[in-house]
């Protein structure tokens, strides 16, 4: 089942909020989103013409990558994981910390970055330019490559045809599972809303040194916090956390269990209140698991 937002012709999964949120000045546009869709798709925006944004956010795996930590133009690995970008279009805010407040701002950033594309942007419109886009600017690059990310939605998954009162749509174990999620694994208290994330920032214990959003906003509470992602396609988008540290949903369900604790249950300081041992038996966590897979439905993108 699909909702039609009938001024565009643009198709929402079941599931997800049918209104799409746009700044004022880049409304949905078809032409708009075609040209952010070859863009997309575009290796003359990487200094050595070797990679795209698609290069890491590949679509057919959920938008994002099978790498712990993203991997750019000379294989040069970055520090955090390839988030994928499917339901971007309800964000609020974007990168794992947080430090890009509009799609428009953040579609831009991964061009420059020595260790994506390394691409100056006057550089990259240049070449832009030279290759049959026309007389092409950095604003139309940024509204068009936003434009494109705001069409790309994920939904219509059993979870979805369940709660819209398809009883058969998942099975009971899956069902055994939905009641772990909401219930004792306390995970709803940050996987909400129709994309599963309530947009927030939280230590969930996962180890390291990255500052994770302290390093924008200074705050100490932000020390280690990072976004809640989406669950949406989250069977197909391991490995898991900021750092790919975790490979599997089995490792995560363990993660979460022990409360974000290592197994000598030590905790940073600032570990997030919400985090707390679970004490699941293998059975929910089984069950957990068969959930979170039938979380898997629809990516759609463009118009």
């Amino acid at each position: 089942m699909i909702v039609v937002l009938a001024a565009l012709q643009l198709t929402v999964p079941l599931g997800l909020d049918a209104y799409l949120p746009a700044p004022e000045g880049n409304r949905l546009n078809k032409e708009r989103a075609a040209l952010g869709k070859r863009l997309f798709f575009e290796k003359a925006l990487s200094r050595d013409g070797t990679v795209s944004c698609a290069t890491c956010h590949d679509p057919a795996r959920a938008y994002t990558d099978e790498h712990p930590v993203a991997v750019g133009l000379r294989s040069i690995k970055g520090t955090r994981r390839t988030p994928t970008i499917v339901n971007r279009a309800y964000g609020k805010s974007f990168f794992w910390d947080g430090r890009a407040s509009t799609l428009e701002e953040q579609v831009l950033m991964p061009i420059e970055n020595p260790k994506e594309m390394d691409l100056k942007i006057g550089e990259a419109l240049e070449r832009l330019r030279a290759s049959g886009y026309g007389e092409i600017g950095r604003e139309e690059v940024s509204r068009a490559l936003a434009n494109y990310v705001r069409t790309i939605l994920a939904g219509d998954s059993p979870y979805d045809r369940f709660v819209a009162g398809d009883r058969t749509a998942l099975t009971e174990e899956q069902q055994e599972g939905l009641r772990v999620f909401r219930e004792k694994g306390n995970c709803a208290s940050c996987h909400v809303g129709p994309n599963l994330t309530d947009e927030r920032f939280h230590n969930t214990g996962v180890p390291g040194d990255d500052p994770g959003r302290y390093a924008s906003t200074g705050k100490a509470g932000d020390k280690g916090a990072f976004k809640t992602p989406t669950l949406r396609e989250v069977a197909g988008r391991g490995p898991y956390m900021h750092d790919g540290s975790l490979a599997t949903l089995e490792d995560v369900i363990e993660h979460y269990d022990r409360g974000g604790r290592d197994k000598a249950g030590s905790a940073p300081g600032n570990l997030d209140p919400e985090m707390e041992e679970l004490h699941l038996t293998e059975g929910e966590k089984k069950a957990l698991a068969e959930f979170l897979r039938a979380l898997t439905g629809v990516v759609r993108e463009g118009f």
